[in-house]
């Protein structure tokens, strides 16, 4: 069988999104090779990789999903349609595709209205993919949506004290739902530090954090026999879940929170890479129902008053989860994944014991790298 060319949507609706130049055009996102161009959605929800310096004379092509695929990969750049022989990566490459910038709705009902709509439109379209879906579940109001929604199995991960496990448990409890725990031991960081940093292509600390938990979560819900993972990726970014876009300081160039929101979901195209490389990685498939285009679009519609303020973050949306969820748990902020789940503690302390010390530049990301260095070499 041959291996496809285009990751996501299907060529005719990529072709029409071409010829249309429509950013939003009912997808989870697409990526890869298209009637001789490569493509990749205005948000870069599907990872795709240019070789920095291709060899002309090497079988190994100019591009690839992954990329431990590629010698000195780089990201293609998300909206962007190149002409499939033109040098790669681009030097000033030109959007084909912008992030919309639609006026905010004013009526606040209507806006959260068409905010469920999508949600619901989003979860529909997943349903009908007929796969057996479990959902990465930390007990916060964005996979909780997704869960009850999705009406899928829950899985969260974490060491025994963790904040997530135990946040997991009292949602799962008020939703009336039962819970898979993966607890996790030290030993299971060490074994997993290469495999993560391989997949994803990064060794900064940061990222490996974030991924970890994602992928021991993947690792069991794929040996319980499932097909794919459902995530709440995306609600913080598109509905102004960060404190930052509250408190516009140095992390944000705009200065507004609106403006700020922006900034967030101009971040995805290299974040999701991460998220969607890592699930991957454990043999599923990564589902993101709040990363449709419906729920993007109606998401940058949301009025000023629907998105943060010092008192609540994401009120539109939350608005939303109030309708399906328990008022406990619609309401309940979060901590990050890598906080949460105290995967981030737990490998600052290995890095430690294996003599990387804090006063050290950067002490974790070198960790990681030996541990990846540790598993190439035994490898070989």
């Amino acid at each position: 069988m041959t291996e496809p060319t285009l990751h996501g949507a299907d060529p005719a609706t990529v072709r029409d999104a071409l010829a249309d130049a429509d950013p939003l055009p009912g997808t989870t996102g697409f990526a890869g090779e298209l009637d001789d161009r490569l493509v990749r959605d205005v948000l870069g929800r599907v990872p795709l990789y240019v070789d920095t310096d291709p060899d002309a004379s090497s079988a190994t092509p100019a591009w690839a999903f992954e990329p431990s695929a590629l010698e000195d990969p780089t990201l293609f750049p998300a909206g962007v349609a190149a002409p499939i022989d033109e040098p790669l990566p681009l030097p000033e490459p030109e959007s084909h595709w912008a992030l919309p910038e639609p006026a905010p709705e004013t009526d606040h009902e209507a806006a959260t209205d068409a905010l469920e709509r999508a949600i619901r439109q989003a979860t529909a379209a997943v349903k009908r993919e007929d796969q057996d879906i479990a959902v990465a579940f930390s007990g916060g109001v964005d996979s909780a949506l997704v869960a009850e929604l999705l009406d899928a199995p829950l899985y969260v991960v974490g060491f025994p004290d963790s904040h997530d496990v135990e946040a997991a448990r009292t949602a799962a409890d008020a939703m009336g739902r039962e819970l898979t725990v993966v607890d996790l031991e030290p030993a299971d960081l060490e074994r997993a530090v290469p495999e993560v940093a391989r997949a994803i292509g990064r060794t900064n600390a940061m990222d490996v954090q974030i991924a970890l938990p994602l992928y021991l979560v993947g690792e069991r819900v794929a040996a319980d026999g499932f097909d794919a993972l459902a995530v709440g990726q995306g609600a913080d970014e598109l509905f102004g879940g960060y404190e930052k876009v509250v408190r516009l300081d140095h992390r944000v160039a705009a200065e507004t929170t609106r403006g700020a929101v922006r900034e967030g979901i101009r971040s995805l195209p290299e974040q999701l890479p991460r998220d969607v490389l890592t699930i991957e990685a454990t043999g599923l498939e990564p589902v993101a129902p709040l990363l449709h285009d419906a729920v993007v679009a109606a998401a940058l519609r949301l009025p000023d008053e629907l998105l943060a303020d010092e008192d609540e973050r994401k009120r539109g949306f939350r608005r939303v989860a109030a309708r399906y969820l328990p008022a406990e748990v619609a309401n309940r902020d979060k901590k990050a994944v890598q906080y949460g789940s105290l995967v981030a503690r737990e490998l600052d302390r290995l890095a430690r014991q294996a003599g990387y010390k804090r006063r050290m530049d950067d002490h974790v990301t070198k960790y990681v790298a030996s541990l990846l260095e540790d598993a190439e070499t035994t490898a070989e």
